[in-house]
C-alpha cells in the first residue's frame, strides 16, 4: 500500500477531488432535478435512495452511503483497497452534492420523457468522469467494476444496464405505473449510450485483416494511402493446409474506404475482413499513460 500511496500524489488528489465534483454535480443534477418529479427509479443506489425518499422521506445521499457499506464488504477484496479508498472519497462527495447542492438548484417540470433522457445524458458524464480518473461512485458501480474485473470483454455501460434493470423494475412497482419503467429503462439506456461513446467512442476505430499473397505490397500501399503501418501475422488455411500471410493494419474510422481502397487495387482476389475495435492504444493512436 506504500507504494500506492507514493503513486497518489498531491496532484493526482486535486485533478480527483476536482472530477469529483464535475461528476458529482453533473451526476446528482441528472438524479434530483430531473427523475425525481418525474418519478422514476434511475440508476443503481440513487435509483433505490429515490424510492426511498418517494416511501420515507429519508435524504437520497445519506441514504446512499447507507446502503453502500454492505457493497463495499462485498466488493472489497476483488477490487482492492486502493480502488475502494479512492471510491469512497467520490461516494462522499456524492452524496454531499447530492444533499446540499443540487436541492438549490430548480426542478424540472416538463415533459417526464424529456426528464429521463436528461437524466441518463447527465448521470453519464457524471459517472464517465469519474470512470475515467479509475475511480467509482459506490454502489452497484463497485459490482459493476467488479464484474468488468472478472469479464473484461464485457463493456461498463452493458454491464450497468444489467444491473440496473432491477432497480428500474423495483421502481416500477413502487410507483405502480408501467411509465416509471419505460422512463426508467430510457434512462439507463441513454446513460450506457453517453459511457459507452465517451469511453469507448472516442478511441474507436477498425481493425482490418488482409489475407494476400501480396503482404509487402499491400502493407506499402495502405501506408501510402493512410500513413499506417500494419502488422505481418502468418496463418493457415483450415481447408487447404496451405499457409497464409496476413495483414493486420489499426486505422480510424475515417481512413477505412483508403484500407479497403489499396487493398483492392494490390491484390483483387485479397480476402478482406473489417472489424469494430473499442480502443487503440500506442503510436499514432492514444498514449498508454496510466488511467486515461
Amino acid at each position: 500500500m506504500k507504494g500506492d500511496r507514493d503513486k497518489y500524489s498531491p496532484r493526482e488528489l486535486g485533478i480527483d477531488l476536482l472530477c469529483d465534483l464535475v461528476g458529482a454535480f453533473l451526476f446528482n443534477v441528472g438524479i434530483y432535478n430531473f427523475a425525481v418529479n418525474a418519478q422514476f427509479a434511475p440508476v443503481g443506489v440513487s435509483g433505490i435512495a429515490l424510492i426511498l425518499r418517494y416511501l420515507f422521506g429519508l435524504p437520497m445521499g445519506i441514504t446512499s452511503i447507507v446502503l453502500n457499506i454492505p457493497i463495499i464488504l462485498v466488493s472489497y477484496k476483488l477490487l482492492g483497497r486502493s480502488f475502494l479508498l479512492r471510491s469512497m472519497k467520490s461516494m462522499l462527495i456524492f452524496a454531499l452534492v447530492l444533499d446540499y447542492v443540487v436541492p438549490m438548484l430548480p426542478a424540472y417540470q416538463g415533459n417526464p420523457l424529456y426528464a429521463s433522457a436528461c437524466t441518463g445524458i447527465f448521470s453519464g458524464l457524471g459517472l464517465t468522469i469519474v470512470y475515467l480518473r479509475n475511480c467509482s461512485t459506490g454502489g452497484t458501480d463497485f459490482l459493476v467494476m467488479a464484474i468488468r474485473k472478472m469479464f473484461p470483454h464485457l463493456t461498463i455501460g452493458k454491464i450497468s444496464l444489467v444491473v440496473d434493470a432491477v432497480v428500474i423494475l423495483a421502481g416500477g412497482l413502487v410507483f405502480r405505473n408501467i411509465d416509471a419503467v419505460i422512463l426508467g429503462l430510457v434512462s439507463s439506456i441513454v446513460t450506457t449510450m453517453v459511457i459507452d461513446k465517451i469511453m469507448y467512442g472516442l478511441g474507436a476505430g477498425k481493425l482490418v485483416f488482409v489475407v494476400t499473397s501480396h503482404e509487402a505490397e499491400v502493407a506499402c500501399k495502405i501506408e501510402e494511402a493512410t500513413g499506417r503501418g500494419s502488422t505481418f501475422l502468418k496463418g493457415q488455411g483450415s481447408f487447404t493446409k496451405n499457409e497464409k500471410n496476413v495483414v493486420m493494419c489499426a486505422c480510424n474510422n475515417s481512413q477505412v474506404v483508403s484500407v479497403r481502397r489499396a487493398v483492392h487495387e494490390t491484390d483483387k482476389d485479397a480476402f478482406l475482413i473489417i472489424t469494430d475495435s473499442n480502443e487503440v492504444y500506442g503510436e499514432g493512436f492514444k498514449p498508454i499513460n496510466g488511467q486515461f
